[in-house]
């Protein structure tokens, strides 16, 4: 499982994939048009030190996502019928 690490500052993120092996990108957020308000990614292998990792997040103000994130737990489930608030 590769990780994604997000940075706001290029220098960051490019120090931080040349100590651990990983490449740099330009990432986007969903509805953002300006491109100084995207996210610098760096896509790590999945064999990463995660104690070093860590370091470099906390010094270079970094967070981390992986790549198959999904929920922990799972939603409730929807109501199979409308609720009635009062009745006749």
């Amino acid at each position: 499982m590769e990780l994604i690490a997000y940075f706001w500052e290029q220098e960051d993120a490019s120090s931080v994939a040349a100590q651990l092996d990983g490449a740099v990108r330009r990432g986007r957020f969903h509805g953002e048009d300006d491109d100084e308000d995207h996210p610098w990614v760096v896509v790590l292998p999945a064999g990463v030190s995660r104690p070093e990792l860590d370091a470099l997040l906390a010094e270079y103000d970094g967070w981390l996502e992986t790549a198959d994130d999904e929920p922990a737990v799972a939603p409730p489930p929807l109501p199979s019928e409308p609720k009635r608030f009062k009745t006749r």
